[in-house]
């Protein structure tokens, strides 16, 4: 380093496996490969110039499909990461993650882990031993965001493809490397290179939840077409809380909302969310909600609003507190 040349942005990364260290022994294999086989050492060889974008620290948290992430991971994660970002030295953090529950792993770190530092996470759709494997230029943008002053203060964000996704309300919604997206909420910008291009900021808050050491039991359930609703009082007796997809905007079959609103008279604590993927639930708008007890999610996706639902249990059984959390974050 010259005189003149500026110390490079300090990034912590984590690594806890997913496809992004994948690994097969045919490059063409798509499938069937070993899901976080590959050390974070061997990826960041493979990403060319990375050294040059900024002074890279990184460790493996665990190394497992993401399918198989379990709360004790939520927490390990959460609390390294709030360690980490507590150093004045460090400027930003990058989770390499499987991408199967990403959107609920980058909803928890948004709503747990209250730096004004950029928190990136990203993955790939391809395992590291493919042919035109996506995990390298991923990995490239994600330090890159991470590293990147316009970055901080927007919350936990993922960038895949690409494309730069706020936590809230982002889906993977494909099985291709363009996999993730926020709909028609849009996505925050754009990263080409060592180009950050940022058009919108989230409105919502990132959340300043603590990691509590075990968390209330939060099932989820999806309405369709010949749902018994003793199926949804079955599920509510083994439940603090329950997060129910309902069509439309919402809506309920009369049969639905009855046992639902048992549950809630019981102390079940139920939240209205939308099985369709832009799906909006307004809060007294087809249903009464608060006549029945319920809190709507407005746009959150329903493996987000059970996340939400799941922290702020851990904090209080009230309703109406619960949908001032959910009305703000």
């Amino acid at each position: 380093m010259t005189a003149t040349q500026a110390p490079l942005p300090r990034i912590t990364l984590i690594a806890t496996g997913g496809t992004i260290a994948g690994a097969c022994e045919d490059a063409l294999q798509q499938q069937g490969y070993r899901a976080g086989a590959l050390a974070i050492d061997h990826l960041l060889k493979q990403v060319p110039g990375l050294a040059t974008v900024a002074d890279i620290h990184a460790e493996q948290l665990f190394a497992i499909d993401s399918a198989s992430i379990e709360y004790s991971h939520w927490q390990q994660l959460a609390e390294r990461l709030k360690q980490l970002l507590a150093d004045p030295g460090v400027h930003g953090a990058v989770v390499l993650h499987g991408t199967d529950t990403l959107e609920e792993t980058a909803y928890v770190l948004h709503l747990t882990v209250p730096s004004a530092k950029p928190i990136v996470l990203t993955g790939a759709m391809r395992p590291a031993t493919a042919i035109s494997a996506d995990g390298p230029m991923n990995l490239y943008h994600a330090v890159t965001a991470a590293a990147h002053p316009d970055c901080r203060g927007l919350g936990a964000l993922v960038v895949f493809g690409d494309t730069l996704l706020a936590a809230r309300g982002m889906q993977k919604c494909d099985s291709v490397p363009d996999a993730f997206g926020n709909g028609k909420y849009g996505r925050l910008g754009l990263i080409k290179g060592r180009a950050v291009f940022l058009y919108q900021r989230p409105v919502r808050a990132p959340g300043d939840f603590q990691v509590p050491a075990t968390v209330p039991n939060v099932a989820l359930l999806y309405g369709h077409v010949g749902l018994d609703p003793e199926m949804i009082l079955q599920v509510g007796r083994h439940c603090d809380g329950l997060v129910f997809a309902g069509v439309g905007n919402g809506n309920l079959h009369p049969a639905w909302q009855r046992s639902l609103t048992e549950l809630a008279a019981r102390g079940v604590c139920i939240v209205r969310t939308s099985r369709v993927a832009n799906g909006t639930t307004v809060h007294n708008g087809d249903i009464d909600d608060d006549r029945a007890g319920f809190i709507s999610a407005d746009n959150l996706p329903p493996v987000q609003a059970r996340v939400l639902l799941m922290l702020a249990l851990s904090k209080t059984r009230d309703p109406r507190v619960i949908q001032q959390l959910f009305d703000m974050y």
